[in-house]
């Protein structure tokens, strides 16, 4: 499918170093929500990486494009997440800040990767 192989993706390095943020920000909120907001978070950030991967070693760009959506749709639940996080006062601007940002910019990567998917499929370039 797509030339090179998905770990050479900035969007998935980058989306590799969030999840860490994550595995590292759980850390912080309480013990009732160790099989709650936690968990939730965890599988939501593990979500974008491991999906960018998937839709990379799919043999059709549709199918690509269509795990690509599907990270994106994660990266927005784990942001509403931590959205609930700072209104549970679990975490402060301080910690989420960074992290809203890092989202701020996989979501942009994950729509230009889209985007230029789409394209070549317009195009006629791609299955």
């Amino acid at each position: 499918m797509a030339a090179g192989y998905y770990s050479e993706l900035k969007v998935w390095q980058k989306s590799m170093d969030l999840a860490v943020e994550i595995y590292q920000l759980v850390k912080l909120l309480p013990r009732e929500e160790l099989y709650g907001l936690s968990d939730q978070m965890r599988r939501a950030v593990v979500s974008i990486p491991s999906n960018i991967a998937e839709g990379h070693q799919r043999s059709a760009t549709k199918d690509y494009i269509r795990f690509l959506f599907i990270a994106k749709g994660s990266l927005g639940e784990l942001e509403t997440q931590l959205l609930l996080c700072e209104r549970l006062g679990y975490v402060n601007n301080e910690i989420s800040g960074p992290i809203y940002s890092r989202c701020e910019e996989i979501g942009r990567m994950l729509s230009g990767l889209i985007n230029s998917l789409q394209e070549k499929l317009k195009a006629g370039k791609q299955d």
